[in-house]
């Protein structure tokens, strides 16, 4: 037997030593935890007040259960996107025991083997990265459970704030530990979840300008940060297929034990869990109703709005054969509107108008909706009061309540609230619903409005009430309750019935203005035909233009302010042009699927139909549409001490005055370059060959040139306003011509107008009848044009001014 020299024997002992004494020190949880305040609950934590931390008692190893990370306060400004409320990530993880350390590990949840060989499993498991969030030091330690410092997670920017501010442009902030720390206040255990908070300041430099217009010190942004670690659902949720057509987001994975006959893609709908008492009658109670609680810091008339909305979601659940399954409650005063548990209507401030939102917490291995959540943005209702009150002149004393105006408004927060909250139920959004007599809340809607033969705004059908038609069929395709039924079949036939009853469903991509072909998905339309509803648009706006003036505006209101009001009125047709120019090089769509009955297919609008629209369009390229009224002109002076302009005001060529041609300018710029787009120049030009009985890009290119540039010449305001469209028109020739997004066929059209063009004007410019404006004007346009076509390159000495924000409204 080998003797152990006597220095390795010391060196052994000395190690084993330290070992044990090393294990010795790791206390028990009962005793480190003595003199902190206990928080039993789904993961039990204890609070040291005296270091301010954080420690969890994780007794689940290796047990799956879902993190959730949102943002409790917020920036305030629409611009960044840091909003209160918003939520952040949500992981499928489990707690690892690595010796003295303890992981989180967020599971891979895309990829995914749905079988029952363990070996098959393991294989996706090895092949796809899963990610570690955070390691922890174990501090104290039971039999069953370790103890770990959460804290330093938690005061961590999970959120990615810094990220965001950076991407954002304002400025390099990282988080700042020493005025960071855990809020034990609205930390909170409960049996199925944990609610854990802290305040996060990040310092940064080189603040940008939304930093400084919503912080009060920009270098120092304080935020809360907010984590819910919830008890994954039982089993007894049936997840629902998803279907293009159902109107529901879809939630997917891969499942790369799927038979070699069947895709690999498994798609499920989004949705709460929701089931009849009694399946066996038509209309039943639920067994667990969906509950959504209102932030009860909604100021009246407001919050009742929102309420009434919100509660026309249950007269969609009757349709789909419940009774009382969805409720709207306020939220109570010690409720967290941050806990899993509850279900949310958050009236969220900005320091300028911004989008509303509908957001949820979903199981990633199911689609079940765990808590949905909604942010409303507060001014989006004093817009729609502004728009109303800029059409219709209301103030005839100066001191009246515009009370028709607020009731418009107030429609459409019901509305913005049903809208919302169908998003945390899931659902999509349907822009085809308003050719349909505005068959969902689903839709972005324009408010409809007319005068009257008296010459008065009539707002009574400024927006719709109720759930439409729509809604009350996708409500069935998510939420009926098919026990004992062929759920197969039950679905197919909603989706039959949709058709049946002429329901569409296109939604974002397909309804977007730029390249977008679909002919009846808009935003923020009305009518069954976007070209005829833009010509009653432009005639209701023609008519509050001569009406604007001083009634507009209560008395003791700076009339500078005239400035602002006049934005949404002047831009009121804006939409609809988005609507009508999608019929030029139109192409009818539905989202089919082998097996539908009569497939559609992909159908070019009719050449009537895109002939109308191109009528529609020249009409808001027209001078007498363009031209600002001389009573407006005179009327609105420079701002008036005090104020400033801002995002929603006019930007001009002419210093502090009202430039009075640059809403012409952007307005005809919105026109060109929704009628010029890349994408739809390349489609006229494909159907052109198709069939001569489609419209052709001969056609279009030939109509631009000869109602924008073969005009008599105006005098006065109009003369310079279609001097100005000429000019945004060649531009927009030459910026076709040199750009890679144009088909080859379609640059050499362009390209052989703007060769015309330059031979006529340099010719029309010679002329002695022409006045000297008109000459040097074509002079001018002519040496532009012949820059280009020598160099490829436009003339850096114009750039067309900015269109004001619309969206949202």
């Amino acid at each position: 037997m080998q003797k152990i020299p006597l220095i390795r024997y010391i060196l052994f002992t000395v190690l084993l030593t330290m070992i044990t004494q090393a294990h010795a020190a790791i206390k028990s949880i009962n005793d480190f935890t003595e003199q902190m305040n206990h928080f039993p609950g789904y993961f039990s934590f204890y609070y040291d007040n005296e270091n301010g931390k954080i420690y969890l008692k994780v007794d689940k190893l290796k047990q799956q259960f879902l993190l959730q990370q949102s943002l409790p306060y917020g920036v305030g400004s629409n611009d960044i996107g840091l909003d209160r409320g918003q939520l952040g990530n949500t992981y499928l993880v489990q707690f690892e025991r690595f010796g003295d350390k303890v992981m989180l590990r967020a599971i891979n949840t895309y990829y995914r083997a749905n079988t029952t060989n363990k070996a098959e499993q393991k294989s996706i498991k090895e092949a796809f990265a899963s990610s570690i969030l955070a390691g922890f030091k174990v501090v104290a330690q039971n039999p069953q459970a370790v103890l770990i410092d959460y804290t330093p997670y938690l005061l961590s920017d999970v959120h990615g704030v810094s990220r965001t501010l950076a991407a954002r442009k304002q400025g390099n902030f990282s988080l700042d530990e020493n005025r960071s720390a855990v809020l034990v206040e609205r930390s909170k255990a409960f049996v199925k979840n944990t609610e854990l908070e802290a305040v996060l300041t990040f310092k940064g430099s080189q603040p940008g300008e939304f930093i400084r217009q919503v912080s009060a010190d920009p270098y120092a942004l304080t935020v809360h940060m907010h984590h819910s670690l919830i008890q994954l659902p039982d089993d007894n949720y049936t997840p629902r297929k998803f279907h293009p057509q159902s109107g529901y987001w879809s939630i997917e994975h891969k499942d790369y034990a799927a038979p070699l006959s069947e895709s690999m893609l498994v798609r499920y709908i989004p949705r709460h869990r929701l089931s009849k008492k009694d399946p066996s009658l038509p209309i039943s109670d639920p067994v667990e109703p969906i509950t959504y609680y209102l932030d009860p810091g909604v100021p009246e008339p407001v919050k009742t709005a929102l309420l009434d909305g919100a509660k026309w979601w249950d007269d969609a659940f009757a349709q789909a054969g419940y009774k009382n399954a969805f409720i709207v409650k306020v939220l109570p005063d010690d409720a967290d509107p941050m806990d899993i548990r509850y279900n949310v209507i958050q009236w969220v401030h900005r320091a300028t108008r911004g989008w509303s939102y509908g957001s949820s917490v979903i199981d990633p291995r199911t689609g079940e909706i765990l808590k949905g959540h909604v942010t409303l943005g507060s001014l989006r209702v004093r817009q729609d009061i502004l728009i109303a009150e800029a059409l219709a002149a209301p103030y005839l004393e100066g001191n009246e309540v515009a009370k028709t105006l607020q009731a418009m408004a107030l429609d459409r927060i019901r509305q913005l609230s049903a809208h919302e909250i169908g998003h945390t139920l899931g659902i999509a959004h349907n822009f085809s619903a308003s050719v349909a007599d505005r068959a969902s809340v689903m839709d972005y809607p324009h408010p409809l409005l007319s005068f009257t033969d008296k010459g008065e705004l009539d707002v009574s059908r400024g927006y719709a009430h109720g759930m439409g038609q729509w809604d009350t069929q996708v409500i069935k395709y998510g939420y009926s309750d098919f026990t004992n039924l062929d759920e197969d079949a039950e679905l197919a036939a909603i989706l039959a019935d949709n058709k049946a009853k002429g329901l569409e469903f296109i939604s974002d991509t397909d309804a977007r203005a730029k390249g977008g072909a679909h002919p009846t998905a808009h935003l923020w339309d009305n009518g069954a035909s976007p070209s005829d509803e833009l010509t009653r648009v432009l005639a209701v706006r023609k008519l509050a233009l001569a009406n604007f003036g001083i009634k507009n505006i209560k008395t003791g209101v700076s009339i500078s302010q005239l400035e602002e009001m006049l934005v949404p009125l002047y831009l009121f047709h804006r939409y609809q042009v988005e609507s009508a120019v999608k019929l030029i090089a139109g192409v009818d769509y539905d989202y089919e699927v082998r097996g539908d009955t009569a497939i559609k297919g992909a159908q070019v609008v009719e050449k009537r139909t895109q002939q109308l629209a191109l009528t529609a369009i020249f009409e808001t390229l027209h001078a007498d549409n363009l031209v600002l009224p001389e009573s407006i002109l005179a009327l609105i002076p420079p701002k008036a001490y005090g104020e400033s302009k801002n995002r929603e005001s006019i930007v001009g060529r002419t210093g502090l005055t009202l430039d009075a041609m640059a809403l012409p300018e952007v307005a005809a710029q919105h026109s060109l370059s929704l009628l010029l787009n890349s994408q739809r120049l390349n489609r006229l030009a494909q159907q052109q060959v198709r069939s001569d009985a489609f419209f052709s890009l001969d056609e279009l290119l030939a109509k631009v040139y000869q109602q924008v540039f073969l005009i008599q010449s105006k005098k006065g305001m109009a003369g310079k306003i279609d001097q100005r469209v000429q000019l945004l028109t060649a531009k927009q020739f030459a910026d076709l011509v040199a750009s890679d997004k144009v088909a080859p066929e379609v640059q050499a059209q362009l390209r052989y107008y703007l060769v015309k063009l330059n031979k006529v004007y340099q010719q029309d410019s010679l002329l002695s009848s022409a006045s000297v404006g008109d000459s040097a004007f074509k002079q001018y346009l002519a040496d532009q044009i012949s820059q280009f076509l020598k160099t490829g390159q436009w003339p850096e000495n114009f750039k067309a001014l900015p269109i004001p924000p619309g969206s949202p409204i």
